[in-house]
């Protein structure tokens, strides 16, 4: 099986990579050729033989026309496309069209994985979403990744690819470095105290956040792809499970994990622009649909902090 990754050297692109790698199988084939495609790759791609790295602009990639399986991910984040309407435009939109264009253009019709965001939702807003709450996104981002979903929906309606997109959580916690993501916070305030380092959370404590750690975001790409074209029908579109936590309520899991004196390093400064991104984004959902097709939550925020510092191997004082 020959795959293709967007957005294959980022955060969720390299580790799905290496879980695809350590499966050495997807769909029950072999996988013989995985390409990654990105602007760049700063962590390097994996040394596997099956690998081919390739940088570029995703509103020109092409594809192999023997791609038998595609997972986008490759978007330009929350912030930033709010900050640059065309370049959001250009990545998020145009990219998203090409990738399908290409696909189209394959032997066969590729499954392609779409990384939605529930950034599609906003406005006025029942306290609790649900599968039948409608997608009204008030910023460029989340209207952006709703018009990618509708377009991978109709391409599936007539037999282009088997698309499948997930409306993610805020994933959480994120390796590495803060980006421009407004949600980058949720993560910064748990990654950089357990790494020793302050960190000013631009919102308030009392902010709510739908997260889901890499582990499970993976898993879930993962499993979208392996379930057959009759568990979708028709609706292509599915919201993630998650676990809800306010600022205080992640920071106190903090305390418990890590200690008082870590969880103490968080300073709250706040920022009028990225609270105007985050309060539209809604932070209760139930996802039964989700739960029913096999996809997962993780257990607690506590577990969430605790398999981050596994899988990063950070010593705790």
């Amino acid at each position: 099986m020959k795959i293709l990754i967007t957005g294959g050297g980022g955060f969720l692109g390299s580790r799905l990579a290496k879980a695809l790698l350590a499966r050495g199988e997807l769909g029950g084939r072999k996988i013989s050729r995985l390409t990654l495609f990105d602007t760049a790759f700063p962590n390097g791609s994996p040394r596997d033989s099956r690998i081919e790295a390739t940088t570029g602009d995703v509103a020109q990639i092409n594809l192999s026309p023997d791609t038998e399986a595609v997972f986008h991910l490759a978007a330009v984040v929350s912030g930033a496309a709010e900050a640059d309407f065309d370049l959001g435009m250009r990545a998020n939109l145009d990219g998203t069209r090409r990738v399908l264009e290409q696909a189209r253009r394959c032997a066969r019709p590729p499954r392609l994985v779409f990384s939605s965001s529930v950034a599609a939702f906003g406005g006025k807003l029942p306290k609790v979403l649900d599968d039948s709450t409608v997608a009204a996104p008030q910023t460029s981002y989340g209207t952006q990744k709703v018009l990618g979903e509708y377009l991978i929906a109709d391409y599936s309606r007539k037999g282009y690819v088997d698309g499948r997109s997930l409306r993610l959580p805020t994933v959480v916690v994120r390796a590495g470095r803060p980006n421009a993501a407004a949600s980058s916070f949720a993560s910064s305030i748990l990654r950089e105290p357990l790494n020793g380092e302050p960190c000013d959370c631009p919102v308030g404590p009392k902010t709510g956040v739908w997260l889901l750690s890499p582990r499970r975001v993976v898993e879930a790409f993962i499993h979208a792809h392996e379930l057959p074209a009759a568990s979708w029908g028709a609706g292509r579109v599915v919201n993630l499970p998650g676990i809800t936590a306010s600022v205080a309520e992640m920071l106190a899991a903090l305390k418990r994990v890590a200690g008082a004196k870590t969880a103490a390093r968080v300073r709250f400064k706040r920022e009028a622009r990225i609270e105007a991104i985050v309060k539209t984004w809604p932070a209760r959902f139930k996802t039964p649909r989700a739960l029913a097709m096999g996809f997962r939550a993780d257990d607690s925020v506590e577990a969430v902090i605790r398999d981050y510092i596994a899988d990063e191997g950070i010593k705790l004082a």
